[in-house]
Protein backbone atom coordinates (compact mmCIF):
# COMPACT_ATOMS: atom_id res chain seq x y z
CA UNK A 1 0.00 0.00 0.00
CA UNK A 2 1.55 3.16 -1.17
CA UNK A 3 1.84 6.40 1.61
CA UNK A 4 -1.28 8.39 -0.21
CA UNK A 5 -3.29 5.12 0.04
CA UNK A 6 -2.61 4.76 3.99
CA UNK A 7 -3.49 8.56 4.16
CA UNK A 8 -6.94 8.21 2.59
CA UNK A 9 -7.66 5.10 4.75
CA UNK A 10 -6.96 6.68 7.70
CA UNK A 11 -8.30 9.59 6.89
CA UNK A 12 -12.26 7.28 6.35
CA UNK A 13 -11.57 6.03 9.57
CA UNK A 14 -11.21 8.96 10.97
CA UNK A 15 -13.95 10.30 9.73
CA UNK A 16 -16.81 7.57 10.45
CA UNK A 17 -15.29 7.66 14.14
CA UNK A 18 -16.76 12.10 14.11
CA UNK A 19 -19.51 10.62 12.07
CA UNK A 20 -20.62 8.33 15.24
CA UNK A 21 -21.71 10.77 17.33
CA UNK A 22 -22.41 10.03 20.92
CA UNK A 23 -26.09 9.04 22.24
CA UNK A 24 -27.97 12.18 23.09
CA UNK A 25 -28.84 12.24 26.27
CA UNK A 26 -32.86 12.64 27.59
CA UNK A 27 -32.49 16.34 28.59
CA UNK A 28 -30.79 17.06 25.60
CA UNK A 29 -34.00 15.23 23.24
CA UNK A 30 -35.99 16.90 25.26
CA UNK A 31 -35.18 20.84 24.20
CA UNK A 32 -36.12 19.48 20.65
CA UNK A 33 -39.69 18.38 22.04
CA UNK A 34 -42.81 20.79 20.06
CA UNK A 35 -45.13 22.35 22.03
CA UNK A 36 -48.49 19.65 21.54
CA UNK A 37 -46.13 16.99 22.76
CA UNK A 38 -48.15 16.79 26.69
CA UNK A 39 -47.93 14.16 28.76
CA UNK A 40 -44.31 14.15 27.95
CA UNK A 41 -42.66 10.67 29.55
CA UNK A 42 -40.17 11.13 32.18
CA UNK A 43 -36.75 9.26 31.81
CA UNK A 44 -38.03 6.68 33.60
CA UNK A 45 -40.99 5.84 31.80
CA UNK A 46 -39.35 6.59 28.65
CA UNK A 47 -37.09 3.95 28.78
CA UNK A 48 -39.82 1.38 29.94
CA UNK A 49 -41.62 2.46 26.89
CA UNK A 50 -39.03 1.85 24.62
CA UNK A 51 -38.49 -1.52 25.97
CA UNK A 52 -42.60 -1.99 25.70
CA UNK A 53 -42.59 -0.95 22.23
CA UNK A 54 -39.20 -3.26 21.30
CA UNK A 55 -40.96 -6.41 22.96
CA UNK A 56 -44.50 -5.81 21.19
CA UNK A 57 -42.48 -5.37 17.65
CA UNK A 58 -41.17 -8.89 18.06
CA UNK A 59 -44.70 -10.07 19.31
CA UNK A 60 -46.57 -8.33 16.28
CA UNK A 61 -48.18 -6.25 18.43
CA UNK A 62 -47.40 -2.38 17.07
CA UNK A 63 -48.89 -0.58 14.09
CA UNK A 64 -46.12 1.65 12.89
CA UNK A 65 -46.47 5.01 11.34
CA UNK A 66 -49.19 7.34 11.24
CA UNK A 67 -51.20 5.91 8.13
CA UNK A 68 -51.22 2.43 10.14
CA UNK A 69 -52.49 3.94 13.60
CA UNK A 70 -55.24 5.76 12.14
CA UNK A 71 -56.20 2.55 10.21
CA UNK A 72 -55.85 0.79 13.40
CA UNK A 73 -58.32 3.12 15.47
CA UNK A 74 -60.51 3.45 12.60
CA UNK A 75 -60.88 -0.85 12.86
CA UNK A 76 -61.61 -0.13 16.40
CA UNK A 77 -57.95 -1.54 17.80
CA UNK A 78 -57.43 -0.31 21.51
CA UNK A 79 -53.97 -0.17 22.83
CA UNK A 80 -51.41 2.20 23.97
CA UNK A 81 -50.34 5.03 21.34
CA UNK A 82 -46.73 6.41 21.45
CA UNK A 83 -45.98 9.17 19.77
CA UNK A 84 -42.77 11.17 19.10
CA UNK A 85 -42.26 14.63 20.30
CA UNK A 86 -39.50 15.96 18.22
CA UNK A 87 -41.81 15.49 14.90
CA UNK A 88 -41.59 18.39 12.20
CA UNK A 89 -43.85 19.79 11.08
CA UNK A 90 -45.79 19.47 13.99
CA UNK A 91 -49.39 18.92 11.40
CA UNK A 92 -48.26 15.19 10.53
CA UNK A 93 -49.43 14.29 13.51
CA UNK A 94 -51.36 16.86 15.18
CA UNK A 95 -54.66 15.08 14.72
CA UNK A 96 -53.68 12.05 16.53
CA UNK A 97 -54.01 13.15 20.18
CA UNK A 98 -57.77 14.43 19.24
CA UNK A 99 -58.28 11.37 17.26
CA UNK A 100 -56.90 8.88 20.63
CA UNK A 101 -59.16 10.55 22.38
CA UNK A 102 -62.24 10.13 20.81
CA UNK A 103 -61.18 6.61 20.49
CA UNK A 104 -60.61 6.49 24.32
CA UNK A 105 -57.24 4.67 23.56
CA UNK A 106 -55.05 6.48 26.75
CA UNK A 107 -51.29 8.46 24.74
CA UNK A 108 -47.98 9.20 25.79
CA UNK A 109 -45.17 11.57 24.40
CA UNK A 110 -41.34 10.03 23.99
CA UNK A 111 -39.15 12.48 23.01
CA UNK A 112 -37.33 10.61 20.64
CA UNK A 113 -38.44 9.82 17.08
CA UNK A 114 -35.31 8.26 15.92
CA UNK A 115 -34.94 5.80 19.55
CA UNK A 116 -39.00 5.34 18.79
CA UNK A 117 -38.20 3.95 15.37
CA UNK A 118 -35.40 2.02 16.78
CA UNK A 119 -37.53 0.26 19.33
CA UNK A 120 -39.88 -0.48 16.70
CA UNK A 121 -37.19 -2.38 14.58
CA UNK A 122 -36.93 -0.64 11.48
CA UNK A 123 -34.13 1.74 10.71
CA UNK A 124 -36.49 4.98 10.27
CA UNK A 125 -37.66 7.17 12.60
CA UNK A 126 -40.92 6.70 13.32
CA UNK A 127 -43.47 9.18 14.57
CA UNK A 128 -45.94 6.65 16.34
CA UNK A 129 -46.93 3.16 17.35
CA UNK A 130 -49.98 1.67 18.47
CA UNK A 131 -48.79 -1.28 20.83
CA UNK A 132 -52.28 -3.27 20.71
CA UNK A 133 -54.16 -4.70 23.55
CA UNK A 134 -52.00 -8.29 23.87
CA UNK A 135 -53.89 -11.47 23.91
CA UNK A 136 -52.36 -13.73 26.35
CA UNK A 137 -48.73 -14.80 27.06
CA UNK A 138 -47.12 -11.51 25.96
CA UNK A 139 -43.77 -11.49 27.43
CA UNK A 140 -44.06 -7.61 29.12
CA UNK A 141 -47.54 -7.74 30.17
CA UNK A 142 -46.46 -5.88 33.24
CA UNK A 143 -44.62 -3.14 31.82
CA UNK A 144 -47.68 -2.91 29.60
CA UNK A 145 -50.21 -2.37 32.15
CA UNK A 146 -47.87 -0.40 34.10
CA UNK A 147 -47.64 2.14 31.12
CA UNK A 148 -51.40 1.92 30.69
CA UNK A 149 -52.22 3.21 33.90
CA UNK A 150 -49.68 6.23 33.68
CA UNK A 151 -51.28 6.96 30.55
CA UNK A 152 -55.15 6.86 31.33
CA UNK A 153 -53.78 9.15 34.31
CA UNK A 154 -53.38 11.84 32.34
CA UNK A 155 -56.03 14.64 32.03
CA UNK A 156 -55.90 16.84 28.45
CA UNK A 157 -58.33 19.23 29.93
CA UNK A 158 -56.24 20.41 32.57
CA UNK A 159 -53.15 21.36 30.48
CA UNK A 160 -52.55 24.72 29.75
CA UNK A 161 -49.80 25.59 27.19
CA UNK A 162 -48.41 28.47 27.81
CA UNK A 163 -47.53 30.93 25.10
Amino acid sequence: MSDSEEGKSKQKKESKKKSSAPPKEYEERVKAVNIIAHPLANKKSTKKLYKLVKKGSSAKHVRRGVKEVVKGLRKGEKGLAVLAGDIYPIDTISHLPLLLEEQEVPYVFVPSKHDLGAAASTKRPTSCVLIRTPKKDFEAQDIYDSMMKEAKEYKPQSVIVKT
